[in-house]
């Protein structure tokens, strides 16, 4: 098996099939025997169709024949994140209430990947809904750290970030509410971008303007990452929050020059805790930072009401989408989804008037700090890849955390701010655990973010790094 192109980019993939000198045929099968050799000690790809993926790959060689312009994911395979319909292809969403469910249709995200050219082959694993930060469900079972199978690799991306990881994948989809695309890139060593919401629309779901929860690339490089966006950036008059820039706009982004940047450095977020190894690195990353000419302060914004605001918005969608169900469904969720769904049925008309007051003086504070300030940096997890057995961190550093959500609040006070959110590879523990660095943007601020993370990437990012497991 060539190892070196399953280590190439996607970028680079894609333009050899271009130019004619890779097939995507041939593609496919150094692809399946990857995915052969590593899959069955990670469990990142689940639904695989060995024969769906030839044949797809047959039909894109065949088309290549004819077509002078393939689309920019030409040949690549592709496993979507099982939270996503794809026609043809089971889609459980982790749970048994879905473990036999084959959609006729697809979701908007897939749509556009397949009309890209990429080939689906099957779906990444993902916890129960895609709730919580670990990836374990009762359908296919837990999905390993491939730095370390003894550690989980976050969620609900978790499949995505491990296959990306493991080279059996180019490029993955994701989706974000709480740090879905970003905790999991921190901790398998990959790329993980929440962009500002409306930027990737979402169709069908049940409440067109919730914006809460977005989808987002993954990829190893940010040209990678850039690639896929631009695929599924876009309007659509399906989604009434969409935004109206092109996709195309993300597609061969330059570097941002560094002179005059201020950016603001915060190794803990506003006082969370911190495991002490992150916060060191995150503050090699701000030193590194300002070796490289860029103005560094310790600062950020006032995130006083965010984690409140995160918790009441969460719960009352997690009412909306389970209190419904019958009874008997109901009793098969897993307990952490039950407690979202019962803090949800509890919440008042007060609460809700609250939480959005305070989720607009939130939004105002931190645009005025961004008025200072061009970016902020600061750790993307509070602690290193844990122990698969734990399904969620009980303490930080001393701290307990008071449930599930708690030990993910750098990643989900900032899912409430709309900005859009980036987790940069940034090196490893002692130990060998992966640590990613967030960057944060002002909203709509997307390309300028992904411009300032390729500038750092060549100084900062450790995503070159494959783990050991499947070399």
């Amino acid at each position: 098996m060539s190892d070196g192109l399953l280590h190439c980019s996607a970028t680079e993939l894609t333009r050899r099939i271009r130019d004619g000198s890779l097939g995507c045929a041939e593609l496919m099968e150094e692809s399946l025997a990857g995915i052969a050799r590593c899959n069955p000690q990670l469990n990142a790809i689940v639904s695989l169709d060995e024969d769906l993926a030839r044949a797809g790959a047959e039909t894109a060689d065949a088309a290549l024949a004819s077509d002078s312009s393939p689309g920019p994911l030409h040949g690549l395979p592709f496993a979507f994140k099982d939270l996503q319909l794809t026609a043809g292809i089971r889609t459980t969403r982790g749970s048994p209430l879905h473990a036999d469910f084959v959609p006729d249709t697809d979701s908007l995200v897939v749509e556009r990947i397949r009309a890209a050219g990429a080939i689906a082959i099957g779906k990444t694993n993902v916890p129960e809904f895609g709730a919580g930060s670990q990836t374990f469900n009762r359908v296919f079972g837990t999905t390993l750290n491939p730095y370390d199978p003894g550690k989980t690799c976050g969620g609900s991306s978790g499949g995505a970030a491990v296959a990306l990881a493991a080279r059996m994948l180019p490029l993955a989809d994701g989706s974000d509410l709480g740090g879905s695309l970003r905790n999991p890139a921190s901790f398998c060593n990959v790329i993980g971008f929440r962009p500002t919401p409306g930027r990737v629309p979402n169709h069908p779901q049940a409440n067109l303007w919730f914006e809460l929860s977005t989808s987002g690339p993954m990829a190893r490089s940010i040209d990678d990452l850039a690639l896929l966006l631009s695929v599924m950036a876009g309007p659509d008059p399906r989604s009434p929050t969409a935004l109206t820039d092109p996709g195309t706009d993300f597609r061969g982004i330059e570097p941002l020059p560094l002179e005059a940047l201020k950016v603001a450095y915060s190794p803990d977020l506003g006082g969370l805790p911190v495991a002490p190894e992150i916060r060191e690195r995150i503050a090699q990353v701000a030193a590194q930072l300002s070796d490289m000419g860029v103005a560094v302060e310790e600062a950020c914004p006032d995130l006083h009401d965010a984690t409140r605001v995160f918790h009441v918005l969460r719960a009352q969608t997690f009412r909306a989408r389970y209190s419904y169900l019958p009874p008997e469904q109901q009793a098969q969720l897993k307990d952490t989804i039950i407690w979202n769904m019962q803090a949800g049925q509890q919440l008042t008309h007060e609460d809700l008037d609250q939480a959005w007051a305070a989720r607009t003086a939130l939004f105002d504070r931190v645009a005025e700090f961004f008025r200072h300030y061009d970016f902020l940096l600061g750790p993307t997890t509070q602690v290193l890849p844990f122990d698969i057995e734990t399904p969620w961190v009980r303490e930080i550093d001393g701290v307990p955390m008071a449930d599930y959500l708690s030990w993910m609040q750098s990643c989900a006070q900032l899912t409430v701010t709309s900005c859009p959110a980036l987790s940069l590879p940034a090196g490893f523990s002692a130990d060998g655990l992966p640590i990613g660095a967030q960057l944060v943007a002002p909203v709509r601020e997307d390309l300028r973010l992904l411009r300032f993370a390729k500038t750092l990437e060549g100084e900062i990012s450790s995503a070159a790094q494959a783990p050991e497991i499947c070399t």
